[in-house]
């Protein structure tokens, strides 16, 4: 299965027929990722090679050794070494649409967002609504 950053500038590849993911929400997980948790999975290094575009990444590193890798021209999370472990930390949401895979754990839920899970009433839409009446919707 492959995956990409958002410009197409990094591809990766991973050898594995389905994966397993997990969902962190704690406060960096959604930071980075910019909604109320962060998707992903983790796999060996041996099951895991970049197709394309190392040179593209950017690495931040917190102190306490939290990670994130994006691409530096689309500012898309990707991939990066799971600390010194032998492992790679995958975002889920840079696999391509045919992946299987199945949501296994959460973690960090104390942590999590307090909007997170809302039961108010919310309008679904299977597509886009057009962009006045999503506009609506939020400031309505």
């Amino acid at each position: 299965m492959k995956g990409a950053c958002l410009c197409g500038n990094v591809e990766f590849e991973i050898q594995k027929d389905s994966l397993k993911l997990y969902q962190c929400h704690c406060k960096l997980c959604r930071i980075q990722s910019g909604t109320f948790s962060n998707w992903a999975t983790i796999i060996p290094n041996e099951k895991f090679q970049f197709l394309k575009g190392e040179k593209h990444i950017k690495s931040w590193v917190k102190d306490t050794g939290f990670r994130a890798d994006f691409c530096r021209d689309c500012g898309a999370s990707v991939p990066n070494p799971l600390r010194n472990s032998p492992y790679y930390w995958i975002p889920a949401g840079t696999l391509d649409e045919s992946v299987k895979a199945k949501v296994v754990s959460h973690i960090f839920m104390g942590s999590k967002s307090p909007w997170e899970g809302d039961s108010q009433e919310v309008n679904v839409y299977e597509e886009f609504p057009g962009f006045e009446k999503h506009i609506a919707c939020l400031n309505g």
